[in-house]
């Protein structure tokens, strides 16, 4: 069973560390983790998404909870969120394979990045399904390099919306 938290954390200096330490301490399996800045500079909004039984799900939760610098944790399910992940491909093409190459990507409204004699770069952003089926279609070419950056979401619409105000103080929508 797959789950995706959602963390809310102080932007501090080696919060990362700390969150994937508890992981990595406990022998939980992470199988993808994201982290960037909010809109206010002072938090970091980091989204694990992690494997295991009910149980270790359910500690991983209240583990991450106890953790210093963590305002908020959400699991984020799929009927009430919105998931995105980015991917980089940089493919061997010919002339004849560029174009086979660019009529995909514009299927998937990927956008070519970088293009050189031998080669093209791809970036793609959807959900994982998305992702995978545009690589399928990209088994026949050789892929030289790849970069995937895991999952990254948001809960849909403002329900429980956490607002940090100027002063620190946390409210809920």
């Amino acid at each position: 069973m797959q789950r995706v938290f959602s963390l809310l954390v102080d932007n501090n200096p080696g919060v990362l560390s700390r969150v994937s330490g508890l992981f990595s301490r406990r022998g939980y399996s992470i199988d993808s983790i994201t982290a960037g800045v909010t809109a206010d500079p002072r938090f970091t909004r980091i989204t694990i998404v992690a494997s295991g039984d009910e149980l270790i799900l359910s500690q991983i939760e209240k583990q991450v909870r106890k953790l210093e610098d963590v305002i908020e944790i959400k699991v984020l399910h799929p009927e009430d969120s919105v998931y995105r992940e980015l991917i980089m491909v940089k493919v061997r093409a010919n002339k004849t394979e560029r174009t086979e190459i660019i009529s995909v990507a514009d299927i998937f409204r990927a956008k070519i990045v970088d293009v050189e004699k031998d080669s093209l770069m791809v970036e793609l952003t959807g959900n994982g399904s998305k992702v995978d089926a545009f690589l399928e279609l990209l088994e026949g070419y050789e892929i030289l390099e790849l970069a995937r950056t895991g999952i990254t979401g948001l809960q849909r619409g403002i329900k429980d919306v956490t607002v940090i105000d100027q002063e620190g103080n946390i409210n809920t929508l």
